[in-house]
């Protein structure tokens, strides 16, 4: 079966990658935007996420993949949203920075880039690859 891959937003003043690996893992709540629930609903277990911190940084820091697919968010008091669980894989060699991936051919591209509210979205295994080629990072 297939990997897809996405690319997750998190303020690093909220919940920064350290803390994500400290805990190993979390569950993705807190989404109220339909596409982004949309793309949570798509993922599967094992998919394997770019972390990035939205915010002043603006930079991918790191490799998750979903442990658990889309389940009822239990923070949703009112609507239908959805929760992942999320468990962390291993940190760039060093962050790519938003600026970067608006100057590469391939990654400008991405749907994080013109869909910049959005906190949760696709990416082509393509641009996964470069985003590993660029940080000269191994799986």
């Amino acid at each position: 079966m297939a990997t897809n891959h996405w690319l997750v937003k998190q303020e690093p003043e909220a919940y920064p990658w350290g803390t994500f690996v400290d805990e190993n893992g979390t569950a993705w709540t807190g989404v109220r935007n339909f596409q982004a629930r949309n793309n949570l609903r798509l993922m599967k277990r094992g998919d394997l996420v770019l972390y990035y911190h939205s915010g002043d940084a603006k930079e991918v820091v790191g490799i998750a993949r979903v442990q658990k697919e889309a389940y009822a968010d239990p923070t949703a008091t009112e609507g239908d949203w959805s929760a992942v669980e999320l468990v962390p894989v291993k940190p760039l060699r060093r962050a790519v920075t938003l600026q970067e991936i608006k100057s590469n051919a391939l990654l400008k591209t991405m749907p994080m880039v013109r869909l910049s509210r959005i906190s949760v979205t696709p990416v082509s295994s393509e641009q996964f690859d470069r985003v590993l080629a660029l940080t000269e990072t191994r799986l």
